[in-house]
Order: C-alpha cells, then sequence, then structure tokens
C-alpha cells in the first residue's frame, strides 16, 4: 500500500530539483564541502528522487565537490509547514514545496493558484519569464531564495457523485487543504462548506465519505489511490498545480560567485526535466482513468457559472493574499 503522506507533495515536489541565484560571499573550505541539507516528502527511490540525485552528482561535479546536497525525504521532516519553519529555524536548509507552502514564505505567490487563472501550460511558462523577478524580491525580502518552479499536473475537480455546475458542490463535501486558503474561498464562494484537513487524512475520508470531491491531478489522483474512491472527473481544468524550492538566504550567499553559477544552471536543467516528466505522466494518467471507466464530467455547457465563481474567489482574495497590483500583471500575461 503507497503510503498517502509520503506520495502527497512527492508530486508536487517536482519542483524540488532547485537552485537559481545571485552574488557570492566567501567559498566554503575545499576540504570540508558545503552541504545543503534539503527536505521533501518524495519517497526514497522515486523517479524524482532519481533525478535529484543525478542533480546533486551534477552539482558536485561542477563545484569540483564543494557543495553537495543531503536529501531528507519520503516525509521524514514533516510536512511542508515543518519544512518552511525548520529552515526558519536553521534544522533545514531548503525544501520542495507545493505552492501553499511557498504562500507560507511570501502569501502574495498564492496568486499563482487562483481558481481559473492559469489553466494551460504555455500561459504558465509566460507567467514565470515575465513575473520571475518579482517573485524572487518577494522570498528575498523573507528571508528566502526563489530556487525555482515546477509543477504536478492539471488541477481539476473529482469526485464520488456526479456534478456539473458549481451549485452542484453544494451538495457535496469538498475537501481543502487546511493549509491552503485558495481553494477554500473557492467553495465559499460557491456555497458550499469545505472539509478541512491534512493531505494525510484525505484517502480515510474518502472511505468514511467524511469528504467526497477533491482538487487534484489526474497523476496526483493515480500515485496517491484516491482515484479508487472517485467516479467522476472533470474534462476542463481550473488551474495547473504548481510548486518550487526554497533555500535560506544565509546558506546560499555562503557559495561562492561560480558555486552559485553551477547551482542556477544544474538546478534550471533539472527542473525542466520534471515539469516534462509531469506534464507527461499527467496526460497518461488522466487517459488511464477513462479506460478505467471513470466518468468524464464536460463542465463547458457552465463555463459561465465557473468563471463567474472564479473571477468572484480572485476578487475576494485581492487585499488578502495579493495585491490588486499583482493579480493584474498575472492576468496581462496569461491573457
Amino acid at each position: 500500500m503507497i503510503r498517502i503522506k509520503n506520495v502527497f507533495v512527492a508530486l508536487l515536489a517536482l519542483s524540488a530539483f532547485l537552485l537559481p541565484g545571485a552574488l557570492s560571499v566567501p567559498q566554503a573550505d575545499a576540504a570540508s564541502p558545503m552541504v545543503i541539507r534539503f527536505a521533501s516528502l518524495a519517497p526514497p527511490g522515486s523517479a524524482f528522487m532519481k533525478v535529484m540525485k543525478a542533480w546533486n552528482r551534477s552539482l558536485k561535479e561542477g563545484t569540483e565537490g564543494r557543495v553537495e546536497l543531503r536529501f531528507y525525504s519520503g516525509g521524514s521532516q514533516g510536512d511542508e509547514r515543518d519544512f518552511i519553519r525548520k529552515v526558519r529555524a536553521g534544522q533545514m536548509d531548503a525544501a520542495g514545496v507545493s505552492t501553499t507552502g511557498l504562500g507560507m514564505v511570501a502569501r502574495p505567490v498564492l496568486v499563482l493558484a487562483s481558481p481559473g487563472l492559469i489553466t494551460e501550460y504555455e500561459q504558465l511558462e509566460r507567467t514565470r519569464a515575465a513575473l520571475n523577478e518579482r517573485f524572487v524580491k518577494l522570498f528575498e525580502s523573507n528571508g528566502f531564495v526563489l530556487l525555482n518552479w515546477g509543477e504536478a499536473g492539471k488541477n481539476r475537480l473529482f469526485s464520488m457523485e456526479p456534478f456539473e455546475k458549481p451549485e452542484d458542490l453544494k451538495k457535496l463535501r469538498p475537501w481543502a487543504w487546511k493549509d491552503d486558503p485558495v481553494f477554500a474561498e473557492f467553495v465559499n464562494v460557491i456555497g458550499a462548506n469545505p472539509v478541512r484537513v491534512g493531505a494525510p487524512e484525505v484517502y480515510g475520508g474518502l472511505q468514511t465519505r467524511m469528504l467526497d470531491t477533491v482538487p487534484v491531478s489526474a497523476l496526483a489522483a493515480v500515485a496517491m489511490q484516491w482515484y479508487t474512491r472517485l467516479n467522476y472527473m472533470a474534462k476542463q481544468n481550473f488551474g495547473i498545480i504548481i510548486g518550487g524550492s526554497v533555500i535560506k538566504k544565509e546558506k546560499f550567499y555562503a557559495l561562492s560567485e561560480h558555486d552559485q553559477k553551477v547551482l542556477l544552471e544544474t538546478s534550471e536543467r533539472a527542473a525542466r526535466a520534471g515539469d516534462k516528466l509531469a506534464r507527461r505522466d499527467d496526460q497518461r494518467a488522466y487517459d488511464s482513468l477513462i479506460k478505467r471507466g471513470i466518468t468524464l464530467v464536460d463542465t463547458s455547457p457552465h463555463k459561465a457559472a465557473w468563471d463567474a465563481a472564479a473571477a468572484q474567489t480572485r476578487k475576494n482574495l485581492t487585499g488578502r493574499l495579493y495585491s490588486k497590483s499583482l493579480l493584474e500583471a498575472v492576468e496581462e500575461v496569461v491573457r
């Protein structure tokens, strides 16, 4: 049986391939490598950890052994909230997290998870290119360096019960991750009551019918075995599951300029490889679920209602999570 806690942000940890950067400070003693302690929920032996280990080999080679990663995988350091707390306390140095975890460091980044805003990969790529510097500054001001972006498939609704339009959710019990204020607000706008529990409790919640509807990618639904309890899947997605990696500023700036450059180059290659893997496997999982007999729900006849709920959610969160100017900047890019 797959361990739910270990698997969850394993998928979101596609982004956990780390490290672009800036500036320089004295180089570590060549006889004593600079070790970056990196926390991840990705299970040991998973495809993602294999990619990360390959990245670590290229990092060590490029820095001539001066810098290396030490992975704490499989949720051994807790969940995303624990990761961020431990990095701040100096117990860890870096972590791979979902947008929710990134939002614990820089709240405005949650704009990227706003429903109906970024729904296509091309839009996501444009947003990364256009606004990366703005987000980097947000993390810097909060004591972190934003290392890189990642993704884990298209976010869509799954349910045990039939649905087509937003008001159908009023009769259901949709899950909202307890640390995610975005989807919870979306559910509130619709008029439904979100079930606020952690990711590890979702599978059990589906078994007991404490909850019956989840926002998740096909990739995650299959990997976490949630699909075994779900009967309906939306054809349309309302977002893309975005993640990223962060490192404490002091740790990053303790590297030489050359070693920072190596971190930047190797992490970019690994992160983009992770994106390709996520996109491919999410589509394969989507196709597989259809073949397994899950009922595909076409929500397009009610597009206006879904769009209105998403727009109202973004409006409600403006000023609470992110500024109007940031939301407008993202909207301009994705148009």
